[in-house]
């Protein structure tokens, strides 16, 4: 039961908390409600730092770019003009070149004529001063008529006397021109003459020298059994018969103080291959013809060695080794040796 002006008995719940649970659902005294602001976060500090460094790196990209564009346009100008220069420079030249070969083609083609010359060159010179003699003689014959148009003039007296004058100097001319390019034609044609004669004689002298080293040489070589022999009785050399079968590659056969090897061989061309070791060296002689001499130098003395196939059969030769037999007196040094 309650009293007036008592307290009540028994815990009472406190004032003061309950004035601080209504305050935020009643408005203050004396003011409007507000409602309470919603948090904002702070913003981080790396996002601008990374704004920056991404603007800083899209600039360096754009300036790299841009210097290596214009260092690209720098060069590709430098590497056109070096190209226009070579061309120039390359067009320079084969012009050069191309006179050059003009004036060596121009150069061997008169000591061609002048060499070489021959009958239907001859005939073409003989042309040319005839030709120059019929200009001269139609050239006096226009003149004979320009003569004859004039003196059909009104002026007949003056003009006749002029063109005389005229056709007299003129013909003068014609034929002191004509004189001086026969004269010339004339003595290039005996130059030519000349050379041809020489040429000839030349000709004929070392048909004699070649037919007379031919007969020489078929004198000292044996073409069978008994011509063999025939050389063996005189006594100025020595002669090693042999027989070469084809072997293996690089297998040797020794004949007299040499090794021979045969590589290849035409029965019916009568050709061979050969092989000769000399001297720690080899010598390689190919498409050699039956009875044809071979010659080398052997030893420091320079002796001459010399070889001759009398047969050519199927993978065989046969034929002879011929050597000095006074090897100090076959030596062959040098004249300046003493």
């Amino acid at each position: 039961m309650r009293f007036g002006g008592e307290a009540p008995i028994g815990p009472q719940p406190s004032r003061q908390g309950k004035g601080r649970r209504m305050s935020s659902l009643t408005p203050k005294e004396g003011g409007t409600y507000q409602p309470p602001k919603p948090a904002v976060g702070k913003t981080p500090v790396w996002i601008p730092v990374a704004l920056i460094v991404a603007l800083i790196a899209i600039g360096a990209v754009a300036y790299s770019q841009y210097s290596g564009n214009a260092a690209l346009q720098a060069r590709i100008a430098s590497l056109e003009t070096q190209l226009q220069a070579n061309t120039t420079k390359n067009a320079v030249e084969l012009n050069n070149l191309q006179k050059s070969g003009t004036s060596l083609a121009s150069d061997l083609e008169v000591v061609t004529k002048k060499v070489g010359v021959t009958t239907q060159e001859l005939a073409s010179a003989r042309k040319f001063a005839e030709k120059v003699r019929l200009d001269a003689e139609q050239a006096k014959e226009q003149l004979a008529n320009e003569l004859a148009t004039k003196a059909s003039t009104t002026d007949v007296a003056a003009n006749v006397a002029a063109a005389r004058e005229e056709a007299a100097l003129k013909a003068a001319e014609v034929q002191k021109s004509a004189d001086t390019k026969i004269s010339g034609v004339s003595g290039e044609v005996k130059t030519v003459a000349s050379n041809l004669e020489a040429t000839n004689r030349n000709l004929e002298e070392s048909k004699r020298a070649l037919v007379d080293v031919k007969n020489t040489l078929s004198d000292q070589i044996a073409r069978n059994a008994s011509e063999l022999a025939s050389l063996r009785l005189k006594g100025e050399r020595n002669f090693t018969e042999f027989e070469l079968k084809k072997a293996k590659k690089n297998e040797m056969q020794r004949v007299g103080d040499i090794r021979l090897e045969l590589r290849d061989t035409d029965a019916k061309k009568q050709k061979y291959a050969l092989i000769i070791q000399v001297d720690d060296s080899k010598l390689e002689k190919k498409d050699k013809l039956a009875n044809e001499p071979i010659q080398f130098l052997v030893g420091r003395d320079k002796l001459r060695y010399e070889i001759v196939v009398n047969n050519v059969g199927k993978d065989t030769i046969s034929g002879y080794l011929s050597t000095p037999k006074d090897k100090a007196l076959s030596a062959e040094r040098p004249a300046t040796r003493d």
